[in-house]
């Protein structure tokens, strides 16, 4: 059965005018990652349906499609299940992120106006908040935001087109490590900030791969030890 904070959750989620079937979709989804339906999570179509307010059609078409992207396996005579990445594939993303980043950082460190710099900035300072606070949820949204920043900043739109396909995934590989990057993943954003207001192309490309492969070793650790 459904719990009382989870039913929170799910409260008011879906929203109209957005269509209902995207709106299921972009529920469950957020639940997926976020953590709130955790990796081998059992995903009921009733259970579901009754909580959304909705019939178990759209339910079931928006499990189709997070099936189809890889959020959701769909078992037959069994159900639909949160999917369980498996530390390969979490290497493989988090490989590919960090060569985006590196180059968004170094491009950043050259386009990148005062306006920008006090951005990104703003996003650290809000993310430092989020750690102080040791509210998770808002670190990890606060760490996506900050590296959309940088990738903003890059002025590159086709890098930034293939890191927001990317980004969502990032953000679910991170929830589990927020907590023990803590304030250290803070203070490397904090140099990459300034490298890139001192226009240093190759020092902010330099702390860039090196913030991120701390971020997928540390993803292997919790991983070697069971999350």
């Amino acid at each position: 059965m459904t719990t009382q904070p989870l039913k929170a959750a799910l409260s008011g989620r879906v929203q109209r005018p957005v269509p209902l079937r995207e709106a299921v979709y972009e529920t469950i989804l957020n639940l997926i990652i976020t953590r709130e339906f955790p990796p081998g999570r059992h995903l009921v179509e009733s259970e579901l349906a009754e909580q959304l307010g909705v019939s178990r059609q759209p339910v079931r078409e928006a499990l189709q499609r997070l099936s189809n992207e890889a959020w959701v396996d769909l078992r037959p005579g069994y159900g639909a299940f949160v999917h369980t990445p498996t530390e390969s594939e979490a290497d493989q993303l988090l490989a590919v992120r960090a060569v985006l980043e590196t180059e968004a950082a170094r491009l950043a460190a050259g386009t990148a106006g005062p306006a920008q710099v006090e951005y990104l900035r703003e996003l650290w300072r809000a993310g430092v908040g989020a750690v102080d606070d040791a509210d998770v949820d808002s670190v990890v949204t606060a760490n996506a935001d900050f590296h959309r920043g940088v990738i903003e900043a890059s002025g590159n739109r086709v890098l930034a087109e293939l890191a927001s396909q990317v980004d969502r995934r990032v953000r679910w590989y991170y929830a589990p490590i927020a907590r023990s990057r803590g304030m250290a993943s803070w203070d490397e954003h904090a140099g990459i900030i300034e490298a890139v207001a001192a226009g240093d192309a190759d020092e902010a490309a330099r702390l860039m791969n090196e913030h991120t492969e701390r971020t997928r070793l540390t993803y292997h650790e919790n991983f070697d030890a069971g999350f």
